[in-house]
């Protein structure tokens, strides 16, 4: 294989590496969250309400890179199944907060064995593993930054 043919390799991509950790990683948080009765994007959901207990849609949206089109239906699972409610702000109509009910913060107990779950699936160290994420979230700020520029450089 020619020089340039050979980085279209498809073992040679970064993407390819990620999207199938991604896959593995999902696959193996399936029957963990199933437990639970969550999937994979509403445990994202309430790891962040865990966390903070109350924000509005469009924070969530930020924090879990979603935009309000793929939250809504998400939002309203966990709602239908006790764990959150969402309630119109008062001030500003447009604004939905969304909030953990008391079963919503119960199921945070039956979550705590996960993490060391998931660590323990790695085969690495935990130093190993913040490592890696440090690695990854630097190298999502570089392509970030890089369709930023993309984006304006089209609009031109």
């Amino acid at each position: 294989m020619a020089g340039s043919e050979s980085r279209l390799a498809l073992d040679r991509q970064l993407c390819f590496a990620l999207y199938s950790a991604s896959r593995a990683f999902t696959n193996l948080y399936r029957p963990l969250l199933g437990e639970l009765g969550l999937t994979y994007p509403q445990y994202l959901v309430m790891l962040v309400l865990w966390e903070r207990e109350s924000l509005t849609v469009k924070e969530l949206g930020a924090a879990l890179r979603l935009d309000s089109g793929t939250l809504s239906p998400l939002l309203k699972r966990l709602e239908g199944s006790g764990l959150v409610v969402r309630r119109r702000s008062a001030e500003d109509e447009r604004s939905v907060a969304v909030a953990l009910t008391a079963e919503g913060r119960e199921l945070q107990e039956r979550a705590r064995h996960i993490p060391d779950c998931m660590l323990d699936a790695t085969g690495l160290e935990a130093e190993d593993v913040l490592e890696l994420r440090s690695t990854v979230e630097r190298l999502t700020a570089s392509l970030d930054a890089a369709a930023a520029r993309m984006e304006q450089e089209s609009a031109r």
